[in-house]
C-alpha cells in the first residue's frame, strides 16, 4: 500500500450513479475523502476509508461459480472464432507470443497468471521501466483497437474456467498493488472496472511528474473502495446487468468524476487516441504491466 494512504474515520459518504443504485452503496458504508482534482500535486498523507471486509453470499457461492461456467460454455461458439480472429491478428503483426501471461493476486492472496492478448512490441528480455508510461512503450498495429474493445481481455475466459476468476468481481492486481486480501474471486469486468473505464483521460489531464503518486495513492483505492461496496452487496441480478454493461460497452463515469471532482461534460469532450507511440501524458503502466492502468 502506497505511503500516502492510511485508515481513516471520515464519515462523507461515496456518490452513487443509476448503474450502482440498486445496490444501495451508502448504507452502513464508510466512503472515500474527496480526492484532488486532476491536475494539481498529490498531497501527501491523504486519507482514505476503507470498509470493512463484506462478501455477500452470492459473490461465494457455488452457484456463482456454476454461473460462470454455464456462460461461458454458451458463449463458446461465438468466443471461439473471435478469440482465433484476434489471435492471428496479432500474430500476423508483430513478432513475439500472441498472449500476455502476468502474475495476478486472486482469492485469499492467491496468485495465478492472467492471460491477455498481447497489445505491445515484445522485448527479447522481457525487462521493462518500472513505471511506464504511454510515452516509453510501443503498441502493435492492433493493440490500439484491441484495448479500446477489451479485446485484449478474451482470453480470460480460460481463467474462468480453470478457477482463478470470474465473471464479475474486482479486477485482479500485481501482488505489490493488491490493497487487502480478496475473499471473492476477482473478475473480467466489475464495478471499478465500469467506473473507471476511461480514466486515461483522467491520468491524461496530470501532470507527468504526478501520475504515479495520483494512481496509487488515489486511483487505485477508489477502485478498491467501488469493489468493496459492490462485493458486500452483489447479486445474481447485478451480475447480470455488469455483464450486460460491459458487453453493450455501457461505461458509466459519473462514479469516477464525483470521486475525483471531474467534469463528465468536459471529459466526454476529451478523447485522447493511443497511437503506435502515444503522447506520454496518456497513461500509466506500473510495475511492469503490460497494459496501460486505465479499465485495468
Amino acid at each position: 500500500m502506497s505511503s500516502n494512504v492510511v485508515i481513516s474515520s471520515t464519515g462523507s459518504e461515496i456518490p452513487t450513479s443509476e448503474s450502482f443504485q440498486m445496490l444501495d452503496f451508502q448504507q452502513g458504508a464508510q466512503a472515500l475523502q474527496k480526492p484532488l482534482a486532476p491536475g494539481r500535486s498529490p498531497a501527501a498523507g491523504r486519507s482514505l476509508c476503507l470498509v470493512e471486509e463484506r462478501v455477500s453470499s452470492w459473490s461465494q457461492s457455488g452457484l456463482k461459480r456454476l454461473f460462470d461456467i454455464v456462460c461461458v460454455v454458451l458463449a463458446f461458439p461465438l468466443l471461439v472464432p473471435v478469440l482465433l480472429i484476434v489471435g492471428l491478428a496479432v500474430r500476423l503483426t508483430s513478432k513475439g507470443p500472441v498472449l500476455f501471461l502476468q502474475t495476478r493476486t486472486g482469492l485469499r492472496r492467491k496468485c495465478f497468471t492472467i492471460l491477455k492478448f498481447r497489445t505491445m512490441e515484445h522485448t527479447e528480455n522481457g525487462v521493462r521501466h518500472k513505471v511506464t508510461t504511454a510515452g516509453n512503450q510501443r503498441f502493435t498495429p492492433v493493440g490500439p483497437f484491441l484495448r479500446r474493445w477489451k479485446l485484449d481481455e478474451l482470453p480470460q475466459v480460460l481463467n474462468v474456467l480453470i478457477g482463478d476468476m470470474s465473471l464479475v468481481g474486482p479486477r485482479p492486481k500485481l501482488p505489490e498493488h493488491q490493497l487487502g486480501e480478496l475473499r471473492c474471486r476477482p473478475g473480467i469486468t466489475g464495478a471499478a472496472t465500469i467506473a473507471f473505464a476511461r480514466e486515461e483521460q483522467i491520468l491524461a489531464r496530470l501532470p507527468h511528474r504526478d501520475v504515479d503518486d495520483y494512481y496509487h495513492s488515489i486511483i487505485l483505492p477508489a477502485k478498491l473502495q467501488l469493489d468493496r461496496l459492490y462485493t458486500a452487496k452483489s447479486t445474481f441480478v447485478s451480475d447480470l446487468k455488469m455483464i450486460a454493461n460491459t458487453v453493450l460497452r455501457r461505461w458509466d463515469s459519473t462514479v469516477m468524476c464525483q470521486l475525483l471532482e471531474v467534469d463528465p461534460i468536459e471529459l466526454q469532450n476529451r478523447r485522447p487516441r493511443l497511437n503506435a507511440v502515444a503522447s506520454s501524458a496518456t497513461g500509466v503502466a506500473m510495475a511492469s504491466d503490460e497494459s496501460l492502468a486505465s479499465g485495468d
